[in-house]
């Protein structure tokens, strides 16, 4: 049996409010065509399908159509699981049509655990899934008035290894031949490496657990959340398969994958990584406005004839007049989605924020919320806490 572990799609993202649907699209076109060739039997959606909670229509067809077009290949199995950008109602709704196409949602945790599990045959091949999906404080743990933060994260901590040693136990209860077992999660584990992705795609670090918490009954863990394919606590079968498109600037010194295990007489023999296509070529300049004007000639294309985007880190003393950049850059066919001044004053104070805003839609709460605290000089850093807690209450009115 072949199982495809990918997740962190973030349909219907947009890079500096540029619509990613092409590289989108040529995505699950990509992956389509991959399942088909490679015989692919099983496929696992660890979380983030969307990348809002209330994802546009365009989004829902992209979606639907793509799992629609796997009936008639050799994918006879694919789960999906909610990640803290989904929305579980959405995620959810048309779980019993979709359950009639071989295709299981969790959208979050669930009243009964063996709604969580699934047992999957394929020929004479059989394997266990746990499919947990992104464990909110709320859905594990009962809120108690009065609690101080670290007793919070301990009692969440707590619950979610909980929640995962019961879905073990129920992988055990039903796994009458020994099959492999494999665990899906959307969260952040101990010693992943963060990219440094744009504020929206938010990494807590509330109650998070290492590679060493997950139960030893499962044989692969599934997982989505960061976006740096990456193995967990040097553990291979811990893993998170990366998002396959880049999300931001951050990311484009890295490759994008999905993983592919093989199992065979009840084992999983193999883990393979897979390079997803690059199907929008990034750059990002860093000089002087000669400099990365110099660099325009450099700037080409692929395949997949996609307008490179560009990010200009302009390595200057004081701000400049940018007319020459825009003028040099209409003779290239590339699209520059942001410039900035390295030695710019990192950190403006609200009301500057506000006069250099065009728009409120360039505001992001989170830097409003930051450089409020600046103000009445409240120290972040010194108080994680409240960062988080600001974040997980901007995720659940993203999700409303």
């Amino acid at each position: 049996m072949k199982i495809l572990h990918t997740a962190d799609w973030h349909l219907g993202h947009r890079l500096h409010e540029q619509s990613q649907l092409e590289e989108q699209t040529l995505f699950l076109n990509w992956i389509e065509n991959y399942i088909i060739d490679q015989k692919i039997d099983v496929l696992l959606i660890s979380g983030d399908i969307f990348d809002t909670g209330s994802p546009s229509n365009q989004s829902l067809e992209m979606y639907y159509s793509f799992l629609v077009k796997l009936k008639v290949t050799s994918c006879k199995s694919i789960i999906i699981t909610g990640g803290n950008h989904d929305s579980p109602g959405t995620l959810n709704a048309p779980k019993h049509i979709l359950d009639a196409l071989s295709i299981k949602v969790v959208g979050k945790a669930t009243e009964n655990i063996e709604d969580e599990v699934f047992e999957i045959q394929i020929n004479d091949e059989k394997i266990i899934v746990g499919a947990v999906p992104y464990l909110r404080d709320g859905d594990i743990r009962r809120a108690v008035a009065g609690e101080s933060f670290n007793e919070l994260t301990d009692k969440y901590k707590t619950a979610l290894i909980n929640h995962y040693q019961l879905v073990a136990a129920q992988c055990e209860l039903i796994n009458t031949s020994n099959a492999p077992v494999i665990a899906m999660g959307h969260l952040f584990a101990t010693g992943g490496s963060v990219s440094d992705s744009e504020q929206n795609i938010y990494v807590g670090t509330l109650g998070h657990i290492g590679a060493a918490d997950f139960p030893t009954y499962f044989n692969y863990i599934a997982l989505g959340h960061l976006h740096r394919p990456q193995i967990i606590g040097g553990n291979d079968k811990v893993r998170y398969s990366g998002s396959p498109n880049i999300l931001s600037f951050s990311e484009i010194n890295y490759d994008k994958k999905v993983l592919v295990l093989t199992t065979k007489n009840n084992e999983i023999n193999a883990i393979e990584d897979v390079g997803v296509p690059r199907f929008r070529e990034f750059y990002k300049l860093t000089g002087t406005m000669t400099e990365c004007i110099d660099e325009f000639l450099n700037i080409t294309s692929n395949s997949y004839k996609l307008t490179p985007w560009v990010e200009i880190v302009l390595n200057e003393n004081n701000t400049i007049n940018t007319e020459e950049l825009k003028t040099a850059a209409e003779k290239h066919s590339f699209e520059i989605l942001k410039t900035s001044l390295k030695k710019q004053r990192k950190t403006q104070g609200i009301e500057e924020l506000l006069e250099n805003t065009k728009s409120i839609k360039e505001l992001l709460p989170t830097e409003v919320f930051r450089l409020k605290c600046e103000e009445m000089d409240f120290d972040l850093k010194e108080n994680p806490e409240v960062w988080d807690a600001f974040n997980e209450v901007l995720q659940v009115v993203k999700n409303q």
